[in-house]
């Protein structure tokens, strides 16, 4: 499948929105906007494996085996590292269970010992549980006809959302797949459908729903509104529908650094957490201005997924004659 520039850039701008936001909260400042980079990042990855799989026609086995080779090598090298550092005392607000340490590696929302909250050990890694969540409903949607998967995935998620209004109880599992995150994959996977199908929105139009998204992330940020996925997601939709009405009509030119952080999006979600809490420890010891620190933190972040990327995510795929695409997280977290 050809590379989509669109989302190659969208990819990027949602890591680095991530990072951004990591990087402000270690610092003492508010960027609690960036932190939508995941809702991105969701419609993303719906987009990306509706595209993929009607291309490239795949069975729900052989969809898994690409999914977990994509993504399981580098988070659990990366989880493998907090759990190391916890051990000789780098991380000391960091409390490790054997129970958690294994349901982080499955992918299994679990509580955090240290703080309750329904994180990995690697706290960013809650996205993927989603996002392995999402693959395992597409891939057994792949055992149905290609014309009733998106009504199925659709009406699971949904009724899970649905079922999620009257939730009670404190189950991680129930309280993680029945929030209305999941139905921005859905939202992706129709937005895929529209671009197989050539029914983009015209050029105008797509300049104003990346305006209104833009503008609606600018009004909750500016306003300090609450981060509210119900906001975010439906802007994020907006956004990813609009740069693809572009990327449609030809008007998104070829920029080798963003094709850079969108190829490197996963490597630096995953990492840029471990650069900016060396920074923002730094920038206190040293007595820098806070926000010096976090413009450091976020420049940092952004590098040590870059070499990560370059030393051991992209040797990884490399090794594959064909590697799949990467998730919508990171991303390919790329796609």
């Amino acid at each position: 499948m050809r590379t989509i520039q669109a989302i190659q850039y969208l990819r990027a701008l949602a890591a680095l929105a991530v990072v951004a936001f990591h990087a402000a909260e270690k610092t003492g400042h508010h960027f609690v906007i960036g932190a939508a980079g995941v809702d991105v990042f969701f419609v993303i990855s719906g987009f990306i494996m509706w595209v993929i799989s009607a291309r490239r026609p795949v069975t729900p086995v052989k969809f898994l085996a690409d999914r977990a080779r994509r993504i399981l090598p580098i988070y659990w090298l990366a989880t493998a590292v907090m759990v190391a550092g916890g051990l000789v005392g780098l991380f000391p607000n960091l409390v490790l269970t054997a129970e958690h340490v294994v349901a982080s590696l499955l992918f299994v929302p679990a509580r955090a010992p240290s703080t309750g909250e329904i994180w990995p050990v690697l706290v960013q890694g809650w996205t993927l549980n989603y996002e392995m969540f999402f693959y395992a409903v597409f891939a057994a949607s792949l055992v149905l006809p290609r014309f009733w998967r998106l009504p199925a995935v659709a009406g699971f998620f949904l009724v899970l959302v649905v079922a999620g209004l009257s939730l009670t109880g404190e189950n991680p599992l129930l309280l993680t797949y029945t929030r209305p995150l999941v139905l921005e994959f859905v939202a992706g996977m129709l937005i895929g459908a529209f671009w197989l199908d050539g029914r983009l929105p015209p050029l105008a139009a797509g300049v104003g729903l990346v305006v209104t998204s833009f503008g609606g992330f600018a009004l909750i940020a500016g306003l300090r509104l609450p981060f509210d996925e119900r906001l975010t997601g439906p802007l994020s939709v907006l956004l990813v529908l609009g740069a693809l009405s572009f990327e449609a009509h030809g008007r998104v030119p070829t920029i080798r650094i963003l094709n850079l952080l969108g190829n490197a999006s996963y490597s630096i979600y995953l990492w840029h957490t471990f650069a900016i809490s060396v920074v923002a420890k730094a920038g206190t010891l040293f007595g820098l201005h806070s926000k010096i620190s976090m413009l450091i933190a976020t420049v940092a972040g952004t590098l040590v997924g870059i070499v990560g990327y370059l030393l051991l995510e992209r040797p990884l795929l490399q090794r594959d004659r064909t590697p799949p695409p990467a998730p919508g997280l990171a991303g390919g977290t790329a796609e």
